[in-house]
């Protein structure tokens, strides 16, 4: 059982304007938080790294001055000592834990150090040093972060008054980030109730939108739903419509005239179409039996002998053969002249390998071989349909072989318990997949000639025989049709 693939519905256009306005909404909202934390980011780092700055400027004048005061320029770590107790208040006075240094990296007073400089026994690291000396300013700042500590350090080279360098400060700023983010969650805040009113406010305003722009729309979609061939269809009349929704109308009731004069042409065409159809059908069904009987006609003079023993007979069974034939032609002339279909199966018991091989005979061709697996096949069957089955598959197969080739067509009837199978067998051209599809259509054909009736009415035939039929090919190689009748259709079989 093949399960079919469920196709998604396409969205409204309704749902598509609800989804527009609230979209950019939402887009609006992303790109406005989004620049205000960048915005509020960078105030603040600018914020606390002028603070640092200011912050540095101060310790720095408090110790030029204490170190002027004291004459501590290129003065062993051991003076500075002594005076350790005024370089401590520094930290009480300006509320900071600072470190200095030798221009060396030597320690002078530790008040607060990196862990990288704790681990290198208090002195800065060759790269910190290299860093600090390859500066413009003789300063650079760095972030340090660890599980302990999070803090910015700043490393700068004090100077005497006659720019001499003679100490290298290093100073922790610790950033108070506490008010910028209430003030930012404040913002964020305001901003997430202001957007839930607006959300609110674009729901309405979309849902009273769309009703009124979709109105004109919905009613033309309606009116198209009921448009058909054999109705008489509405024309569209808006008021205050806009002038997309106008030309859509326009448009629309164009299609109304046209439609009208369409089904009208359409209406003459079908009727047309519908008698060149019969008269197709007439005529292959009337020009299906003249074949036969050309070919016989043609034999038969051939053959014909006056002094054969056997000519009576002959004669008698080339008479048969026209009558037979000229019967058909004269059934599908009554059925045409009374406007109906063609002749309904007359089924009576027939022996299908004595009516088939008559039927192959009519051809008198020494590459046609016909076999069987039993003697006797009878089946309750039309005897002249059955025949035109057998001449119309025969031809085809005679005319699917080229002309440089020899042609072997074999025609075999088997018989089954429940079923009785037909085989005719070519070595023509094939037929390839793309046609194989269409071969019982009517009116399709591969040939220069011809209607393309006859492997439709074959098939119609097989089916009022409540049999079928189906057609197996290979390119180059050839065809195979193959019937198969039911043994329900079976008479009981005579012994």
């Amino acid at each position: 059982m093949i399960k079919r693939l469920k196709i998604p519905e396409k969205f409204s256009f309704r749902t598509r304007l609800f989804a527009v306005m609230i979209g950019m909404l939402v887009i609006a909202g992303i790109l406005i938080l989004g620049t205000t934390s960048i915005q509020y980011e960078s105030q603040r780092e600018n914020y606390h790294l002028g603070r640092l700055a200011r912050k540095e400027f101060q310790i720095q004048t408090h110790i030029d001055y204490l170190t002027q005061k004291y004459s501590l320029m290129n003065k062993p770590v051991q003076v500075w000592e002594e005076f350790a107790s005024d370089f401590e208040k520094i930290n009480k006075i300006h509320n900071v834990q600072y470190s200095l240094f030798k221009l060396q990296g030597d320690p002078i007073f530790i008040y607060h150090s990196p862990l990288e400089v704790v681990a290198n026994n208090y002195k800065l690291s060759k790269s910190i040093l290299d860093q600090i000396n390859e500066s413009q300013d003789g300063s650079f700042i760095e972030h340090y972060q660890s599980d302990i500590d999070k803090f910015h350090a700043s490393y700068k080279i004090l100077k005497d008054r006659f720019k001499k360098p003679y100490a290298i400060l290093f100073f922790p700023y610790f950033e108070d980030i506490s008010f910028s983010e209430n003030e930012l969650n404040t913002f964020i805040e305001n901003l997430y109730q202001i957007y839930i009113l607006l959300l609110v406010g674009v729901i309405f305003i979309a849902y009273f939108l769309s009703r009124y722009v979709t109105r004109s729309l919905e009613t033309i979609k309606v009116r198209m739903g009921k448009m058909g061939l054999e109705k008489k269809n509405e024309k569209i009349h808006l008021k205050n419509a806009t002038r997309e929704i106008d030309s859509l109308v326009k448009s629309y009731n164009k299609m109304v005239d046209d439609l009208a004069e369409s089904a009208e042409k359409l209406a003459k065409t079908e009727r047309q179409q519908a008698w060149q159809e019969m008269a197709r059908q007439v005529a292959h069904e009337i020009k299906n039996p003249l074949t036969p009987m050309r070919l016989t006609i043609q034999s038969f003079m051939h053959r014909y002998d006056p002094n054969d023993p056997e000519i009576k007979e002959k004669v008698a069974d080339f008479s048969n053969l026209l009558i037979q034939q000229i019967d058909t032609m004269s059934e599908v002339a009554e059925a045409f002249s009374n406007f109906a279909t063609l002749p309904k199966p007359n089924m009576k018991d027939c022996d299908l390998v004595e009516l088939t091989q008559m039927a192959v005979n009519i051809f008198h061709h020494d590459h046609i071989l016909f076999s069987s697996n039993e003697a006797h096949i009878f089946h309750k069957i039309d005897r002249t349909q059955w025949v035109r089955v057998i001449t119309n598959l025969v031809q085809n197969a005679l005319q699917a072989i080229p002309k440089n080739k020899t042609p072997q067509i074999g025609v075999q009837l088997l018989s089954e318990n429940d079923q009785t199978i037909l085989s005719i067998v070519d070595n023509g051209n094939g037929i390839s997949p793309e046609v194989k599809e269409k071969i019982f259509e009517p009116k399709f054909t591969t040939k220069s000639s011809g209607m393309g009736l006859g492997l439709g009415i074959v098939k119609n035939i097989i089916e009022s025989h409540e049999g079928s039929i189906k057609c197996m090919s290979k390119i180059k190689k050839g065809t195979t049709f193959v019937i198969t009748l039911p043994r329900k259709t079976f008479s009981e079989e005579k012994q």
